[in-house]
């Protein structure tokens, strides 16, 4: 079977397995009490009951709408908007906004209306199939599949790796089992079933297990617990008082390196592919330091991703500490920071070994033969 009947076949097979999971219910939970949804035009507000506390707005705001969308397209109707007082919950309306309003109809006569914020749907839409237009255009059949892997790891985290948590699997072992279904989907889609995607395979499993290792040793050593992480104590109170919090933020670690590992694995494993390719005579020794001194430049980016990436998403927290004035050994000292710099460098150990990882594997595998690129 040539190199080309056999990515396709790979790639139908992760197809059918993306169909499969979007009908797969593990948990069988029963979906919360719900009505019909669908968009709606804010026509009119009544702000006469809501309690404004200095910036933070409680209590109800009374909204009239039209609806834009569904079965009773064309009507209107008055909405509930609960406002809680936490600003990042909250959405305070004015007219002419669209909402995603949720109602039910039991006589036939929209009732018992919810606002369920701003109508996004439409955009994400949008976004997504400008992603997907522009990783075709830029990538070709390599975007197809590196698009099929994006969606098959979607969906393993949301209908195999989340239920299965719920049902109290072992979130340690349930992670790596998910991480390395996820990296030889992607590894070898978009590197192909070859001695390429198999080396960046073999080398990101081996950055994600030390980073697995690594961060459970830290966890206990920083004393830190699963409760850091936004919406864990609400889960606990969600019917689910025995899950290990602490299991799942380890988990949580080398998943959410395992995109960077695998990124500069396969940048190593293309790498020693085209300098085999171009210098079939090349030996063992210098192929490897060839392939070291191009693991070397990619790595000190990489690593500095990982910082931007997770320092990004707390700016707002940081900002906190310095308006107060606090020292830096109370900002580094605080749980939630010790969990980030924990997340930042544990990721980054993970990858800074797999560039060294790849390459001896790689080398390894194209000591005898041809290489993967024509």
């Amino acid at each position: 079977m040539s190199a080309i009947r056999r990515d396709l076949f790979f790639s139908l097979i992760i197809a059918c397995l993306c169909l499969v999971l979007a009908f797969l219910d593990l948990a069988r939970i029963p979906p919360a009490p719900s009505g019909i949804r669908c968009r709606a035009l804010v026509t009119g507000v009544d702000n006469s009951q809501v309690r404004t506390h200095l910036i933070v707005k409680t209590n109800v705001q009374l909204l009239r709408v039209r609806l834009l969308a569904g079965p009773h397209e064309g009507q209107e109707l008055e909405v509930v908007n609960m406002l809680t007082g936490k600003m990042e919950l909250d959405e305070f309306y004015q007219p002419g906004t669209t909402i995603l309003v949720e109602y039910s109809a039991p006589g036939g006569q929209p009732v018992n209306a919810v606002a369920r914020g701003a109508y996004r749907l439409g955009l994400q839409l949008f976004l997504v199939g400008l992603f997907a237009l522009l990783l075709v255009a830029v990538a070709g059949v390599t975007g197809l599949k590196a698009g099929l892997s994006f969606i098959f790891a979607a969906l393993v985290l949301w209908k195999l790796f989340f239920p299965l948590l719920l049902l109290g699997y072992p979130p340690l072992a349930t992670g790596l089992g998910i991480v390395t279904l996820l990296t030889a989907v992607i590894c070898f889609s978009v590197g192909g079933l070859t001695r390429r995607g198999l080396a960046t395979f073999a080398g990101s499993l081996l950055g994600l297990l030390l980073t697995c290792g690594l961060a459970a040793l830290f966890t206990h050593g920083f004393r830190l617990h699963g409760a850091v992480r936004p919406f864990a104590e609400m889960l606990l109170y969600s019917g689910y008082p025995h899950l290990n919090l602490t299991d799942i933020f380890v988990a949580s670690v080398f998943i959410a390196c395992s995109g960077a590992v695998m990124d500069l694995a396969m940048d190593i494993a293309a790498t020693m592919d085209e300098l085999k390719h171009r210098h079939p005579e090349i030996g063992l020794i210098e192929h490897m330091r060839s392939g070291l001194r191009v693991g070397r430049a990619v790595t000190g980016t990489m690593t500095t991703t990982l910082l931007l990436a997770y320092s990004g998403s707390h700016i707002a927290m940081f900002m906190v500490f310095l308006a107060k004035g606090l020292p830096p050994a109370n900002l580094l000292n605080a749980p939630f920071v010790a969990a980030e710099v924990l997340n930042i460098l544990v990721g980054s150990f993970g990858v800074i070994a797999v560039a060294p990882c790849t390459v001896v594997i790689a080398a390894l595998l194209y000591r005898h033969g041809q290489p993967t690129a024509p």
